[in-house]
């Protein structure tokens, strides 16, 4: 399989994401002798797209899964009560619920990727865009 596919996959896939796809296309643009900052780009952008199929997915199966009752009893209540914890606490904190969550995500080890952050920020209901409204960058 070509290097660059295999990194792209790695990249979309939870538990490498980044930590497995970038070695691999680094390597790739080394012995093809091409700029590394395209192939950078590239698996970075293929990661940021896993966060929007993350939300997609979680998404979808949650909306198909509370026609179950024995799931819209059990999770819809542990949803419910996660995120009016999640809006209290956001009320007091403002960003540094957003700032943390980032902090989580950025520290480089197994499991604390783009899937993951997406999972707690799904969880917990927190608003997608609301960094991209109130950040000043």
């Amino acid at each position: 399989m070509n290097q660059l596919i295999l990194a792209i996959i790695l990249s979309i896939l939870p538990i490498s994401e980044l930590r497995g796809g970038l070695p691999i296309a680094i390597n790739y643009a080394i012995k093809k002798g091409v700029s590394i900052w395209p192939i950078f780009s590239l698996i970075v952008l293929v990661n940021i797209f896993a966060i929007f199929l993350a939300f997609l997915i979680l998404d979808y199966l949650h909306k198909h899964l509370m026609k179950f009752k024995g799931y819209r009893k059990i999770f819809g209540f542990f949803l419910k009560r996660t995120q009016k914890k999640a809006k209290y606490v956001e009320k007091r904190m403002k960003i540094y619920g957003y700032l943390a969550l980032a902090i989580f995500v950025a520290v480089p080890i197994p499991i604390t990727g783009a899937w993951t952050g997406t999972l707690i920020a799904w969880l917990l209901g927190l608003d997608r865009l609301y960094c991209w409204q109130h950040l000043e960058l």
